[in-house]
């Protein structure tokens, strides 16, 4: 068995009822989620478990949500086996659940930056109109070419996967650029559903008032290396991580890349925490040949813990 990789899922993977059987279950992930009500003071826990839905997609709740998920998923994966991973990665604010498997940030730090960021990006999202859009089946040269030649903000947001890339920006540019990418050749055009242009320049006022609390936040060298959005590259540095944790509100998430990297570092199995499969989806579609495994509810868990404690030989 080669290295092993935990990474860490972002918004869309969010889904009512998440976390529930891992809150009834484990001690560890229950402590989690009531660490989370207090600290944040509101209860994101009855969000995650009841909803309603509307109120789960909101982006102030949506992002602290699977962060506080994915974290109990982690810390009753840990309480179950002891399994350190090589690297670790996370997609968008998937990245706060690397920060903190890879000890950068410790509980209470990563409530607080997720608080903030997700307050701010939604703040500028109501105050710039911006949209974004999935574009499938289309080489992202032929994408980058044909968004250069619209005028106005567009830009990638994310390298999802060789097939999949997601472009992000002003809603008049973005809707342009739909047309000129189905005309280029793209298979599909799919608008989503997001209040604004995220990880994009519409996002960089939100990226200077979330600097403003990460200046006051204490953030340290990493146990091991987090390979960062911003640009796919294995990253230990407290003073680089402040750099890049700003950067990366307004920058494309190089998730493609990340993966490619990872698999060349020796990684050949990924483990998905926290809601959903988005993840793994992204990551076969990048490379087949990887072994993907997820940790959502106790039985992924059960599943994952005694996969990973066999090969080990724990």
């Amino acid at each position: 068995m080669g290295k092993v990789a935990f990474v860490f899922p972002g918004q869309g993977s969010q889904s009512v009822g998440m976390g529930k059987s891992l809150y009834d279950s484990s001690a560890a992930a229950k402590n989690i989620f009531d660490s989370a009500d207090e600290v944040l003071g509101r209860s994101i826990s009855k969000i995650c478990f009841e909803g309603p839905e509307e109120d789960l997609k909101q982006t102030i709740n949506t992002q602290p949500a699977i962060l506080i998920t994915s974290i109990a998923a982690l810390e009753a994966l840990r309480e179950k086996a002891n399994i350190t991973p090589d690297c670790v990665a996370g997609h968008s604010l998937g990245e706060y659940g690397a920060y903190y498997a890879a000890g950068v940030v410790d509980f209470d730090t990563a409530m607080k930056l997720i608080d903030k960021r997700a307050r701010e990006m939604n703040a500028a999202a109501e105050t710039t109109k911006g949209s974004m859009t999935a574009v499938i089946g289309m080489d992202k040269d032929a994408i980058l070419d044909t968004i250069s030649k619209i005028d106005g903000i567009v830009s990638v947001a994310n390298y999802n996967s060789p097939a999949q890339i997601v472009i992000t920006g002003e809603a008049e540019a973005v809707e342009k650029a739909n047309t000129a990418l189905k005309e280029a050749g793209a298979k599909r055009v799919i608008p989503l559903p997001v209040s604004g242009g995220f990880h994009s320049k519409l996002m960089e006022d939100a990226s200077v008032k979330f600097s403003e609390v990460l200046d006051d936040c204490d953030i340290k060298d990493a146990k091991i290396p987090v390979f960062t959005n911003v640009d796919a590259e294995p990253t230990t540095s407290a003073i680089r991580f402040k750099a890049k944790m700003t950067a990366q509100i307004y920058s494309s998430v190089m998730w493609t890349q990340t993966v490619e990297k990872m698999i060349a570092d020796g990684v050949d199995t990924f483990v998905e925490i926290g809601p959903g499969k988005v993840l793994a989806g992204l990551i076969k579609k990048t490379n087949p040949a990887v072994n993907v495994l997820n940790v959502y509810d106790v039985e992924t868990l059960n599943a994952v813990a005694e996969a990973l404690s066999t090969t080990a030989g724990v």
